[in-house]
């Protein structure tokens, strides 16, 4: 598996790398929203893992609900005078389908994943379609939407805890 997930990688690094060369950052942005979470629902598919399935599907939705709801609800200029800036729907969806590869398959399939998500973070503020904030507030809203919904594939799982009193990180495992 591991092969296989460092091509995808090297593949989208290419994708990167073209649209860098021909300067069209907001392109790649457009494109890697919708690859990450692809990338992330098709490793369940390739592993045949059907709770991971079900569990992608409830975060996705998740995501999208929250982010959606937040943009009508909201409805922040962008920087372009455009409307429905707050959440970056493109933030949210990247960081979704990375943070599933996190708390479903591990950190080390994940941090390639983080980095373009982030590179889709930035793509959104350099081409004047988001402020900071909404790249930030849709970065937490797609990590959060994943791991609450999602267990770990192996026995080990960590997750971040948020309560009215405490903060923290659980660890639990299955016996």
């Amino acid at each position: 598996m591991m092969k296989k997930f460092i091509m995808i990688i090297f593949i989208l690094w290419g994708i990167i790398n073209q649209s860098l060369y021909a300067s069209d950052i907001g392109k790649t942005g457009d494109i890697l929203q919708i690859v990450i979470p692809s990338v992330a629902y098709g490793t369940t598919l390739y592993l045949k893992d059907k709770e991971g399935e079900y569990q992608f599907y409830k975060s996705f939705a998740t995501n999208l609900g929250a982010t959606y709801t937040l943009k009508y609800a909201i409805n922040r200029k962008r920087p372009n005078g455009g409307p429905y800036s707050f959440p970056s729907g493109h933030t949210s969806a990247s960081f979704q389908g990375a943070a599933f590869i996190h708390a479903r398959y591990g950190v080390k399939y994940a941090i390639p994943a983080y980095l373009l998500a982030t590179f889709v973070g930035y793509s959104r503020v350099k081409t004047n379609a988001h402020y900071t904030s909404d790249v930030l507030a849709g970065a937490a809203i797609g990590i959060v939407s994943s791991f609450y919904f999602t267990t770990h594939y192996k026995n080990v799982q960590i997750k971040p805890i948020a309560t009215e009193s405490r903060y923290g990180i659980e660890l639990s495992t299955n016996w």
